[in-house]
């Protein structure tokens, strides 16, 4: 039985990373002889997250383009000089049968290489608006797997399925978790709960935001979890309390962190933004402005303009967050219109689908030897 081999490549955030290691483990799932082998960007955090998988990686000596900052990219043309003969090597050795991208500056040169040597490729395109690897490669793949509808703004259309971005499978059935996560972060069940989410470093503009409203939230009648990031957790934990409100550096337990949740509060990272598709409660978006070619923007607006969301730029937080809360709180109609709206977004399924999209790829290349 023959072994099929893949390079699966992405990094820098989670947002490219845990996409990546989804899809290796529904491969794995479905084929257990296949060898997998991830390529990272030396230094980065998949060179730690991928191993902690159970996963081995390469990582290269690549780093992206500072726009505006001449200085740091001195070296750029080295490194991707550098990187791209170590993908030559890597795929010469390797021999995949299919390499698959996720996105992010690392995933550049093996993936080139990849389709120069004559191998296949494949794209998993997280965000609205399409980052600058993948569209330098999608004329080169043999597939892109996206979330959002109007990709072929980004990309050849014939070659586009509309998956969704995986999620974590404990994520696909919350509603039964009720109870235990009530208990787990000793809550009132009696009482709506707001749940604020910043990342896993935190958010400075939401941190404050929250802070400084604190007593508006309360007199809501509404309990808060609030996951501040380990960057502020020091500053900020001094808010928790018995009764009403829990802060945490990070919690590892999203399935019972939204099972508590009534209303959400959070960036828009793509697999957030997909995460709170599924779980399909009311959500208010505050995408972050620091993030490349401002793409938690247009996750962000692509929800709210189908009424699946409010979306708040980080500008206009201390002007509009209370209101837009109360509304929210105050119209019990325009949450369930939200939640049915999230409905038209939420692929649980995307994982499992993305695979098959890149199945025949690989039976393509055996009948082809």
């Amino acid at each position: 039985m023959k072994q099929y081999r893949y390079i699966i490549s992405g990094g820098g955030t989670g947002g490219h990373i845990y996409p990546a290691i989804a899809i290796a483990n529904e491969i794995k799932k479905n084929d257990p002889y296949a060898i997998i082998h991830f390529v990272g960007a030396h230094g980065k955090m998949e060179m730690e997250k991928i191993p902690q998988a159970g996963y081995s990686i390469t990582g290269l000596w690549i780093s992206g383009f500072h726009r505006g900052k001449i200085i740091k990219n001195i070296l750029f043309p080295l490194k991707l000089v550098m990187s791209v003969l170590q993908a030559v090597f890597l795929v010469l050795k390797f021999r995949p049968d299919l390499t698959i991208g996720t996105g992010g500056f690392a995933s550049g040169p093996v993936l080139f290489v990849a389709s120069l040597l004559g191998r296949k490729i494949f794209l998993q395109e997280q965000n609205s608006f399409a980052g600058i690897t993948n569209k330098i490669l999608a004329r080169r793949a043999s597939g892109i797997a996206v979330a959002y509808p109007k990709m072929d703004n980004y990309f050849p259309k014939d070659k586009i399925f509309n998956t969704g971005n995986p999620v974590r499978e404990a994520l696909l059935e919350i509603s039964s978790k009720r109870e235990k996560a009530y208990s787990f972060f000793e809550l009132n069940p009696a009482k709506k709960t707001l749940v604020v989410i910043g990342g896993s470093l935190g958010a400075q503009k939401i941190n404050e935001m929250i802070a400084f409203h604190l007593l508006s939230i309360k007199a809501f009648d509404l309990q808060l979890v609030w996951q501040c990031g380990k960057m502020y957790y020091n500053h900020f934990r001094a808010y928790h309390n018995k009764e009403d409100v829990k802060v945490y550096d990070f919690i590892k337990e999203m399935d019972l962190l939204y099972a508590t949740a009534d209303i959400i509060v959070s960036r828009a990272g793509a697999g957030s933004v997909s995460e709170l598709c599924v779980v399909g409660k009311p959500i208010m978006l505050i995408p972050s402005p620091n993030v490349a070619e401002n793409h938690q923007y247009y996750n962000a607006k692509s929800l709210s303009d189908k009424g699946a969301a409010i979306m708040i730029e980080e500008k206009n937080i201390e002007n509009q967050f209370i209101t837009e809360l109360k509304t929210l709180i105050q119209s019990p109609e325009k949450q369930l219109k939200m939640q049915y709206a999230l409905g038209e977004f939420a692929k649980p399924h995307a994982t499992k689908d993305i695979v098959k999209c890149f199945t025949p790829l690989i039976r393509e290349n055996e009948s082809n030897q």
